[in-house]
């Protein structure tokens, strides 16, 4: 880790992060908030770290899947509005950093401080998302992955054969760089010498388990049902809607979701003998 630099600043600036209810930044809530404050004053940063009791606001399972952060666990933890005055003296008006926290951080701790009458104002102060500087200085385009995996520039990058080519030897370069290399992901989970020259594998650990349309309308609960991943019935059986709400099924049918969607949809409807007419 590099911890050498010493940061340009020409104000304080706070890196947070924060793990949540979920990952909506406005029906979501703050379960734990983590900052670290650098500033000129001090060659010490100045760190707090809490957890938060998010009232009524359940943690969803995704979400503990990923943090493992509790009921119990923040049950007997201050709310938010008991907090929300030490956190607001620790800003203060210093900078604003974080990885992925323009789209996700700052705008749920905007959300909270304006449910206890602060107004978190973004006018004054600066936002470092390194998320976008990664991104940036290392882009996922295809051009980018020919130069890192195979040593050279592609020209005449965006012709259709050009690209497929491209690919090609992109995927090649993957094989010989990730040779006996084991995959570990956020769950600590490990696969074994994950990238091989076998397309069934590499078939398997690209594709998302629990991902059941490109347009991720849909998905797989942990039983393997597939459910809705969208409006009302956010999270509930397809099986279970489409048999007890007719018009929901002939809405789906009718309105401007993807063919994929309504395939899977028609299909599960025709397994089990239901037709899209209303009853």
């Amino acid at each position: 880790m590099t911890s050498n630099i010493k940061f340009n600043l020409k104000r304080p600036i706070v890196f947070f992060d924060i793990e949540a209810t979920g990952l909506n930044v406005i029906r979501d809530r703050i379960i734990q908030l983590a900052m670290i404050k650098y500033s000129n004053e001090s060659e010490i940063p100045e760190e707090m770290s809490m957890l938060i009791n998010p009232g009524a606001v359940l943690i969803s399972e995704e979400a503990y899947k990923v943090h493992g952060i509790s009921a119990q666990m923040v049950a007997n933890k201050p709310t938010f509005d008991q907090v929300a005055d030490k956190i607001w003296a620790f800003i203060g008006n210093a900078d604003l950093a974080g990885y992925n926290s323009d789209r996700f951080d700052i705008p749920m701790l905007m959300e909270e401080f304006a449910r206890v009458g602060k107004e978190l104002d973004l006018d004054n102060r600066k936002t470092v998302d390194v998320q976008k500087v990664f991104y940036k200085m290392e882009p996922r385009t295809l051009s980018a992955a020919y130069r890192f995996y195979c040593g050279k520039n592609l020209e005449g990058a965006h012709d259709a054969l050009e690209d497929v080519k491209a690919t090609v030897e992109v995927l090649m370069g993957q094989i010989n760089k990730y040779r006996g290399v084991d995959y570990i992901d956020k769950n600590n989970n490990v696969i074994e010498n994950a990238v091989v020259n076998d397309m069934d594998a590499l078939a398997n650990f690209t594709s998302d388990s629990r991902t059941v349309d490109v347009t991720q309308r849909l998905k797989y609960n942990d039983n393997g049902e597939v459910v809705f991943n969208f409006g009302k019935y956010n999270g509930q059986k397809v099986l279970d809607v489409i048999t007890r709400d007719r018009q929901y099924y002939n809405w789906i049918l009718e309105k401007d979701f993807s063919a994929q969607v309504k395939q899977i949809i028609k299909k599960i409807a025709k397994e089990h003998e239901i037709n899209s007419s209303k009853s």
